[in-house]
């Protein structure tokens, strides 16, 4: 069913909910684990493993759109400072 353009403008206006501790580090150790898989040199370096973990700049928010998993992440551009 597709939303109205109504239930649009109300999600715009409306505080997206926190989310719960817990989910927000379980989803950072899948990444994690993820970025272990596809660059093995990072298994063993804790420090290059986060910094490979910030540089990807994502930000987890519950999902909003019909369909969406319950956390979706947002990957935001760093700047070219």
């Amino acid at each position: 069913m597709k939303t109205s353009i109504f239930q649009r403008i109300k999600r715009a206006f409306v505080r997206e909910p926190q989310l719960h501790p817990v989910d927000h580090q379980m989803a950072k150790r899948w990444i994690k684990q993820r970025l272990v898989v596809v660059f093995p040199e990072l298994r063993n370096n804790p420090a290059a493993l986060e910094r490979a973990y910030r540089s990807l700049g994502l930000e987890p928010r519950p999902g909003q759109e019909e369909g969406d998993a319950e956390t979706v992440f947002e990957m935001n551009i760093p700047d070219g400072r």
